[in-house]
């Protein structure tokens, strides 16, 4: 190896790392192409029929858990609306093209009623869908998502839901576009949408 080749090669080496911890921003979606997502009717939390028609032309971030659920919904939700409300303080505009909604996997115990009181402690944007039990498992299955119930433990007053615990981002056609890093703060959450809703 002659001196120059010498050079250049450290020199590479040099600057390959400095290069490599450089991330240019996105422009393709994290989820582009994933097979997620579909139609659906569902019953709203003012007892409506909803569609997923309802929400065209509008992005959409989807959340399914249940309203009984002690700490991990609550919590999600908590940051996934916090994270929101910082978005449309930041840009009220194109918060408006964006809905969250929550699916519940428990319809047994979540009626509308039920719904409306939930989703309505977190913010009136939340949407809460729910449906019969056939309607809830053709949607979960759909958008890639695991739930079960579990039996009630001895002298518990109700049963638990085990469930996949994951916000993701639709566009406007019903696309996925991205997981919201609800487990990462409010701040990531408003950051993830800031970037993709467009």
């Amino acid at each position: 190896m002659n001196a120059r080749t010498a050079f250049v090669a450290a020199f590479l080496l040099a600057t390959v790392p400095l290069a490599a911890c450089h991330r240019e921003p996105a422009t393709q979606p994290p989820l582009a192409g994933a097979a997620i997502g579909g139609a659906f009717a569902l019953t709203d939390q003012d007892g409506r029929a909803v569609t997923d028609k309802d929400f065209a032309g509008r992005y959409r971030v989807l959340y399914f858990g249940y309203s009984f659920c002690p700490d991990v919904c609550p919590t999600t939700l908590q940051a996934l609306m916090q994270g929101y409300h910082g978005f449309a303080g930041a840009d009220p505009a194109r918060a408006r093209k964006l809905v969250p909604i929550f699916v519940t996997i428990d319809p047994a115990r979540d009626t509308p009623a039920v719904l409306k009181q939930y989703v309505g402690a977190f913010g009136p944007e939340l949407e809460g869908l729910t449906g019969s039990p056939g309607a809830i498992a053709a949607v979960a299955k759909e958008y890639g998502v695991y739930y079960k119930k579990r039996p009630a433990a001895d002298g518990a007053s109700g049963y638990l839901m085990d469930h996949s615990s994951q916000a993701i981002l639709f566009g406007p056609q019903g696309q996925p576009i991205a997981l919201v890093p609800t487990d990462q703060g409010a701040k990531a959450v408003t950051d993830t949408l800031s970037q993709w809703v467009r």
